[in-house]
């Protein structure tokens, strides 16, 4: 008796912690291959419009990272219920996207055959990867493998029709996209030429900005080059992707070096942890945060030399926040500053509703929410944009420019901003009890309790955490908590 696209009674589930697929996630090769179905996917025009127009993958990449790998350890659960909780997670978080791009061809993140294509390019570059790396895979593991991909995307769609069934007429599939709908996007553009050249640096070296550019500066045109020479020949002639003197020998070289990563003992490699250790917050009570920051104390005195060796010409990263107030503790930011690291998610130099979406969704994966409150949240912030909108956009383009926002030089504490605080507060106080303990304040900031807690209980109250959020928002204070979660990349 069979049991739904996840398998047979009598068979290993296809969706689970045992399929092949989950056997990549910790494998130096996927990388490599993600990066490479990245740009493949920017390539398609509706898939790329929706990049470019919500996604904070060129300003807060880690963060992105970290976020679609948690996505895909879900989708790949042991339990098919978180799997099911996910899908739903994510099917929300895609209805919410759509638009029209620079040639005003409509996107709809919800499309079929666009989501149909990012599950093509995730299988057909694992496949790749397999054969650049010299262990190519064998019939019955591809069969096997893409029967994986498509119970993935009947998990998100409710079936798998668009695809093909056989994996026969997948590559025929594959082959007539690249040729007849791939176009050189923006977006494409973007991933291959400017994220790897500005690439910011993860909290774990923030504040070590010539080490970070000495490093991005050699690796930002490899991946490049690694990337473009792995792409099918007929995307890179049509999109007119040049490709250097000994690009193929050196993109089969890298492949060839990660695929040696089999050889390490199991279990060495975890990318969950390294994704973790990159991303802790400063003051983070996790117990690798002490290594961490003696790692970063012996980063920033080899910053410091190399920055007196070897003085790089340039942009070296972003300027160092501004010194923190005797009074206060606390730093302050200009208007300009405050508009680039916060409010202005997306990196396109505006704001507008899908900077404000990307901090609800941000919040709302952070707080693992489900719905009414996911729903409460984004329409709280809803709200603010029409209230920042009304009082900002100057000009009626239906956006604010970075100059409207220093010269209105506003305060954003308004009724929408405070009920934004108001709704936060009461997702995050999951058990209701009117105050947030310390494992739910760990939920939101992924840092450690660091209130000065002289209340019998221990807690963080509803007023002292609006404070906290409006002084943020409004009063442009760099925070402890609230820089990780909404200014670092």
């Amino acid at each position: 008796m069979t049991t739904g696209p996840t398998g047979t009674a009598d068979e290993q589930p296809l969706l689970g912690p045992q399929s092949r697929f989950s056997a990549f996630f910790d494998d130096p090769r996927w990388a490599l291959a993600m990066i490479r179905a990245t740009v493949l996917e920017a390539a398609h025009p509706q898939i790329g419009a929706a990049l470019l127009d919500n996604s904070t993958f060129t300003t807060h990449p880690w963060r992105r990272l970290r976020n679609t790998f948690l996505s895909m350890r879900r989708m790949f659960d042991a339990d098919p219920a978180v799997r099911e909780r996910e899908a739903a997670r994510l099917n929300r978080l895609h209805s919410r996207m759509s638009g029209a791009d620079s040639r005003g061809r409509a996107y709809d993140a919800m499309d079929r055959q666009a989501r149909a294509w990012v599950v093509a390019t995730l299988f057909e570059s694992a496949v790749t990867m397999c054969r650049l790396s010299g262990q190519p895979l064998d019939q019955d593991t591809m069969e096997g493998m893409y029967a994986e991909y498509r119970a993935y995307l009947a998990a998100l769609d409710g079936d798998a029709g668009e695809l093909p069934e056989e994996l026969h007429d997948f590559w025929r599939y594959f082959d007539t996209v690249v040729e007849n709908e791939l176009e050189n996007t923006e977006a494409a553009r973007v991933i291959l030429y400017r994220l790897f050249d500005h690439l910011p640096a993860p909290a774990l070296l923030k504040g070590m900005p010539t080490l970070w550019a000495a490093g991005r500066a050699v690796a930002g045109p490899l991946l490049g080059t690694i990337t473009v020479a792995s792409l099918p020949e007929s995307y890179r002639r049509r999109a007119g992707l040049p490709e250097m003197p000994g690009a193929q020998a050196l993109m089969q070289g890298a492949y060839l070096a990660a695929g040696l990563g089999r050889f390490l003992p199991e279990g060495l490699i975890s990318a969950e942890g390294i994704i973790e250790v990159l991303s802790l917050s400063p003051g983070s009570d996790d117990p690798r945060a002490r290594t961490v920051a003696a790692v970063r104390a012996r980063m920033k005195r080899a910053s410091a030399l190399l920055r007196l060796l070897t003085p790089l010409g340039g942009d070296a990263g972003p300027a160092p926040d501004p010194a923190p107030s005797p009074d206060t503790g606390q730093s302050r930011r200009s208007a300009e500053q405050f508009f680039r690291q916060v409010l202005d998610q997306t990196g396109d130099g505006h704001l507008d509703w899908p900077d404000l979406a990307a901090m609800a969704r941000e919040l709302a994966t952070r707080l693992d929410l489900d719905e009414p409150e996911e729903t409460r949240l984004y329409d709280a912030f809803a709200a603010w944009w029409r209230e920042l909108q009304a009082a900002l956009d100057t000009d009626g383009d239906g956006r604010v420019s970075v100059g409207e926002y220093a010269a209105a030089v506003p305060s954003l504490a308004g009724p929408a901003l405070i009920r934004v605080a108001e709704v936060l507060f009461d997702v995050t106080d999951k058990d209701g009890s009117g105050a947030i303990d310390a494992d739910e304040y760990r939920a939101l900031f992924r840092t450690a309790f660091h209130r000065d807690l002289t209340t019998t209980d221990g807690a963080y109250g509803r007023s002292a955490f609006v404070g906290d959020f409006l002084s943020f928002m409004s009063g442009r204070r760099a925070s402890t908590p609230y820089d990780p979660l909404l200014a670092d990349a």
